[in-house]
């Protein structure tokens, strides 16, 4: 039960830093790729790098925190669903070429960040 609890309190906070970040990215991008999940993505993909580079750095072995953080907080504020949903709102608006860059950007990025987010945790 505490496992679970860990979970919901991470993935509450995360899903309210999403939403911040949502209305941070709408706020000052109004154009036509959907920047608010892609940035969400993106630093999701270095927060969960860093995290569980910290977390090894650091020797921390108590499950608690990379539940908390890792699958509570970076799955709460990662946005997959969405990021599926603007796919396919994109590919029937006939914007090919937008959902293939942001589906390509997404997952090279995301790859990048996740792979950054361990080596500034060693640092």
């Amino acid at each position: 039960m505490r496992t679970l609890l860990l979970i919901a309190l991470g993935g509450g906070l995360g899903s309210v830093f999403r939403y911040l970040t949502t209305l941070f990215i709408n706020k000052h991008s109004q154009l036509f790729f959907p920047y608010a999940t892609f940035v969400a993505n993106i630093f999701g993909c270095f927060l969960i790098g860093l995290f569980l580079g910290w977390l090894e750095k650091n020797n921390i072995t108590n499950p608690d925190l990379k539940f908390f953080l890792v699958t509570g907080f970076c799955g709460g504020y990662t946005t997959f669903s969405t990021f599926s949903n603007e796919n396919v709102s994109l590919l029937q608006a006939n914007q090919t070429g937008t959902a293939f860059l942001y589906i390509g950007l997404s997952v090279i990025l995301g790859l990048a960040a996740t792979w950054g987010g361990l080596m500034v945790s060693k640092l």
